[in-house]
């Protein structure tokens, strides 16, 4: 099954234009690893499928999904042009003023960051020794992509013999990198995104394949593209960061291009993917609840799609087939969690479903992929990574731990849906990617050769149990090193996120290796709000729940100091993009726990954002943070834990933030208030505080010239 289409779906996100997650998470890819060349952008792959992980190295989680468009309507022209220009005016000076702010800080941290950085490259380079990009085999053919080249050749052949199909720099795209390929079914084509780091939109290239390749067609704002058939390719276009349109194109014969699909509803958004046996395309519209799914017949691709069952409120559903059967994963019945159910494909009507496996309680299923006899289910339980594969053939379901170290998995690329062996990679923020496979016939997990690779075995992973306000138990990931004597002395980064039913994003980073060498302690706390346990963990922390994500936050905090992690003096708290909102939240709640806290692209302003509903993403966000403009109740209580709303005079930790000057989700003008707005709450409580001495915050800001939301390349990311 396509990553691409599915963890995104299972995230509870809807694309709106990023892959992570970050959503993107999703987001929001299925990401292979983070560890990669310089100059080479990893690719994600699933079917006959790369895509570039857009979540920078580093980043800790994915993004928000909002756009940067300021300002509000007004009935007069006149006034509405005065105020654009009131506004932009406020704008170039408060980023002025914080860009000479940062300018007369930056030298005091010189040594640190040269000190920082070259530690980085040196892991980087240590973890790189031997990785390469995802090999995607067809038959004897192996498809590859490196330094911008897509590459190709013969499986029992040398690679270093293979001949280059594409190559960014030769078309001219220097400042792009490939996002995602598609090879047609009978290898005759390949379609490519490109996207460049400072846009939200990608260019997709359609190439002729053979002894000289050839650019046959270029599609400007693509988002999503299948082939339907050899010559016969769907795709989607985006337009302020909505997906709503799905054209048919073809390359042969009478070739056309029409429209297909149009989504009338805003909240819904489209995107497209192909059944693993290729004998469907389906075009998905989901929103952050619902979903409806059409089905393309890929024997007879301009037949017009064909309704799966017609979308019903709170119920989302994803499609896979075999052997005339639909295999439905779906939150359809009780409890609303996903279960795997099938129908027939003539009969296909959701009162035709019937139950094939039902996930247990408080279990995120996190990927999903399906062979000719099996499928596989990646899961994860308090925390723990598991696998159940189901046997349609014995009717029978296995369930496999996976090492405790584990926190992430990814899944690597099947095109061939009888293999009879499932890959996948192995990770830890602190644990470089592993590799394993599960063999259908053998039932039983492989571990791959060792790579020359360093094994991390002086880091300690614990995990723990806090009791909310609410008597609920929100687990806790914790990391330090083995040979660390009075933990409580030592520094301790906390990280949280808590929205859309994302997972905190767990895989191998460079940067928190390094802390862990360093004596740091991490923590990673899964509150509500988040997927750590299901779609009813991430039920409990939206919109009218939003509150107990912040109680949540508070009691891991208050845990982890009473064992005697750190203390609140050598405490810092990490967050990302809407994981802004419960740490500046807390900032603002519970000051005393925290020394430091870093955001980056900060959503530090819900209220005035959801009161904006011209903005491109506002309506879809609405099942996730409440719609103020039509529900006072909601307004007060978006009002009551809104960082930016509750912002006083008091004691605030040392903040740093980096934001991105092109950002289409995260509006740069409100980060700008939110920081002249904190720094002048802190000065105020240190002018009324008469001691000597008395201690003043350093609140920062670093704005990123020329970057988005969405993309970061490893020397881009290092840097920042």
């Amino acid at each position: 099954m396509c990553c691409t289409g599915l963890r995104n779906l299972l995230q509870g996100l809807r694309f709106s234009a990023k892959y992570y997650s970050k959503h993107n998470p999703p987001q929001t890819l299925c990401p292979y690893s983070e560890i990669k060349p310089k100059k080479c952008h990893i690719l994600d792959c699933s079917e006959s499928t790369c895509a570039h992980r857009t979540a920078p190295p580093g980043s800790i989680l994915p993004c928000r999904f909002f756009s940067c468009k300021e300002g509000t309507k007004v009935p007069s022209k006149r006034k509405q042009n005065t105020s654009i220009v009131t506004s932009d005016v406020l704008h170039k000076k408060l980023l002025k003023s914080e860009q000479e702010n940062w300018n007369d800080i930056s030298p005091t941290y010189k040594a640190m960051t040269k000190r920082i950085k070259e530690k980085l490259e040196e892991l980087h380079n240590m973890y790189t020794l031997n990785s390469r990009s995802p090999r995607m085999r067809f038959g004897e053919n192996v498809y590859f992509e490196e330094n911008g080249c897509i590459f190709h050749a013969k499986a029992d052949d040398d690679e270093g013999n293979a001949d280059i199909l594409f190559s960014i720099e030769d078309l001219g795209f220097s400042d792009a990198f490939i996002q995602r390929i598609r090879i047609s079914p009978d290898q005759s084509y390949m379609a490519i995104s490109l996207k460049s780091e400072n846009s939200e939109e990608a260019t997709c290239i359609i190439m002729k394949l053979g002894n000289f390749p050839v650019v046959e067609k270029v599609i400007p704002s693509v988002f999503s593209f299948e082939w339907a058939a050899n010559d016969v390719l769907y795709y989607t276009t985006q337009k302020n960061l909505k997906c709503q349109n799905v054209f048919m194109t073809t390359f042969t014969y009478q070739k056309h291009t029409k429209l297909v699909y149009t989504e009338q509803d805003a909240r819904f958004f489209v995107d497209l993917y192909c059944t693993k046996d290729r004998r469907f395309l389906t075009i998905n519209s989901n929103s952050k609840t619902t979903s409806e799914v059409w089905l393309v017949d890929c024997r007879h691709p301009f037949e017009s799609p064909a309704l799966v069952q017609a979308r019903t409120t709170g119920v989302i559903y994803h499609i896979e087939h075999r052997k005339e059967q639909l295999y439905i994963l779906t939150t359809y019945g009780e409890p609303a969690e996903y279960k795997l159910m099938k129908a027939p494909v003539a009969s296909s009507g959701k009162e035709n479903w019937q139950l094939v496996y039902a996930l247990e309680k408080r279990t995120k299923l996190v990927d999903f992929e399906m062979f000719s006899d099996d499928c596989i289910m990646f899961l994860k339980n308090a925390g723990h990574l598991y696998l159940n594969v189901i046997s349609f053939i014995s009717h029978s379901v296995q369930s496999v731990k996976l090492p405790t170290w584990a926190c992430e998995f990814e899944l690597e690329s099947h095109p061939e849906h009888t293999t009879s062996t499932c890959y996948f990679q192995l990770s830890s923020p602190v644990h470089p990617p592993k590799r394993f496979a599960y063999s259908f016939k053998e039932n039983n997990l492989i571990e791959q050769a060792v790579q020359e690779v360093p094994i991390i075995t002086n880091c300690h992973t614990t995990r723990l149990l806090a009791k909310s306000k609410d008597e609920t138990l929100v687990p806790i990931t914790v990391f330090h090193n083995k040979n660390s004597k009075e933990l409580h002395r030592k520094p301790l980064l906390v990280h949280v996120y808590g929205a859309y039913g994302i997972d905190l994003h767990m895989s191998f980073k460079e940067e928190k290796l390094m802390l862990i060498e360093e004596g740091w302690i991490l923590a990673y706390c899964h509150v509500r709000g988040g997927g750590e346990q299901g779609l009813g963990w991430h039920r409990d922390g939206c919109q009218h729940n939003k509150l107990k994500g912040l109680h949540d936050l508070r009691a891991c905090i208050m845990l982890l100091h009473e064992l005697g992690f750190s203390q609140p003096k050598h405490t810092a708290l990490a967050a990302a993009s809407a994981g802004g909102v419960l740490a500046g939240a807390l900032c603002n709640t519970d000051p005393a726990l925290i020394r430091a806290m870093v955001l980056q692209a900060p959503f530090v302003d819900v209220l005035n954002t959801m009161m904006k509903t011209h903005l491109p993403l506002t309506i879809e966000e609405q099942e996730e943070w409440g719609n103020p403009l039509e529900d006072e109740k909601c307004m007060k209580y978006i009002k009551s834990y809104c960082p930016y709303q509750n912002i006083k005079p008091q004691c605030y930790p040392s903040v740093f933030i980096t934001a991105y000057e092109n950002d289409e989700r995260i509006p740069l003008t409100g980060i700008l208030q939110y920081v002249q707005k904190l720094r002048k709450a802190a000065l105020d409580h240190a002018s009324r505080k008469s001691k000597k001495g008395n201690w003043i915050p350093n609140i920062i800001l670093d704005v990123q010239a020329n970057s988005s939301h969405c993309d970061s390349s490893w020397e881009h990311s290092l840097n920042e």
